[in-house]
């Protein structure tokens, strides 16, 4: 048994603290925000207790696990905090808005020898994990060309919903930071390490947000591969996300990690089932329809906005029972951090960006997103 406690009171807390009150090795007993009111209205549907102080939380409610649910440039403060108060750290994604963040988060992790993790659910769907067994055991011959699209939509109640949405200083970017980073760390996880990315981004339909709304890139892998990435949060009424690998021998696997309207977090639910629309892999080509009627009934037996998260939390206490590290730590998160760090910064400079990326010195301009400083 492993007592938790969340930092944050947004409406993906929500989420977090179900799945945290759901789970046999899970005794979730508190919760911190800057305001003690808005923690103690959060508490009140979860019979736990209200702090603002994360050092107090942690200690006083002896804390192995704190989960990180504050707006994304909000989450490197309190996750040190948090660890350096003695509890490991499990963080809503992305990891955070910038590398300088990241690496301090990394940092302090290995110094107080603490577990750091990032959520990226997907990753547990059946139909993502076919996609990673299937290019792992070489059935696709070597994963050569991925492609990553996710057409959405985001409305002006949506960006109103939250006063930091929509923002460079307080969301950290558009759709890139917030929307992407669950595909984007799919595609790195099946592909590998990153050479090189060339990429752009606009805003098309969004006037009252600064962010960008639509990003595209062209990716070059360290395995020779190469990587088509379209991302836009100016689709009505929102379409699909698709991630699609082909294979050197000819063959591919895919997997539509998302359907119909895109999902919020705290506001609506998952549309539709996660599916694998691509499979040609050769003498399991006939499998396919057959794994849309499991996963679509499975689908309809579960509450896909919290069961997910709870199979990524269970993932992470195991990882402290067996002394390993959970499936999506840290240094994964950074990854896509990363990435989309050096779309932005393509931009900026006007050509493609070579790996490692490093953080900027001085990041006036907010790591290269915001244009013309």
């Amino acid at each position: 048994m492993y007592r938790t406690g969340i930092i944050g009171c947004g409406k993906v807390a929500h989420l977090h603290a179900q799945a945290l009150s759901n789970l046999e090795q899970s005794e979730f007993v508190a919760v911190c925000s800057r305001s003690l009111d808005k923690a103690k209205n959060f508490c009140a549907q979860y019979d736990t207790r209200a702090y603002d102080n994360i050092t107090e939380m942690v200690q006083s409610e002896k804390l192995d696990l704190v989960q990180i649910c504050t707006p994304h440039p909000n989450h490197m403060e309190p996750a040190l905090e948090a660890m350096k108060a003695g509890a490991h750290v499990l963080v809503e994604k992305p990891l955070a808005s910038s590398l300088a963040d990241c690496d301090a988060m990394i940092r302090t992790a290995k110094i107080h020898g603490k577990k750091l993790g990032v959520i990226s659910q997907r990753r547990f769907y059946r139909p993502v994990q076919r996609v990673q067994e299937a290019v792992a055991a070489g059935k696709i011959g070597k994963p050569s060309l991925a492609m990553v699209t996710m057409l959405g939509w985001r409305d002006e109640k949506y960006y109103n919903s939250d006063p930091w949405r929509g923002t460079w200083q307080n969301e950290g970017g558009g759709v890139l930071v917030n929307q992407a980073p669950h595909q984007l760390d799919v595609m790195l996880w099946l592909m590998g390490d990153i050479d090189e990315v060339f990429g752009t981004w606009i805003n098309i339909n969004h006037p009252y947000i600064e962010v960008e709304d639509t990003a595209v890139a062209i990716v070059k892998f360290k395995n020779g591969g190469l990587g088509n990435i379209v991302l836009s949060n100016s689709q009505k009424p929102g379409l699909y996300g698709k991630i699609h690998i082909h294979g050197s021998n000819g063959a591919s696997v895919g997997v539509q990690p998302e359907g119909g309207a895109m999902f919020i977090a705290g506001v609506s639910n998952v549309a539709e089932p996660p599916v694998n629309d691509l499979w040609t892999v050769p003498g399991e080509e006939d499998k396919l329809a057959k794994w849309i009627k499991e996963d679509t009934r499975f689908f309809q037996s579960i509450d896909a906005t919290v069961y997910y998260i709870e199979r990524q939390i269970e993932d992470f206490l195991h990882a402290l029972d067996q002394g390993r590290e959970p499936l999506v730590n840290g240094e994964a998160g950074r990854k896509t951090v990363e990435l989309f760090t050096a779309i932005y910064r393509s931009q900026k400079y006007n050509k493609a960006i070579k790996f490692p990326l490093q953080p900027e010195v001085e990041p006036i301009d907010f790591d290269a997103r915001v244009q013309g400083i």
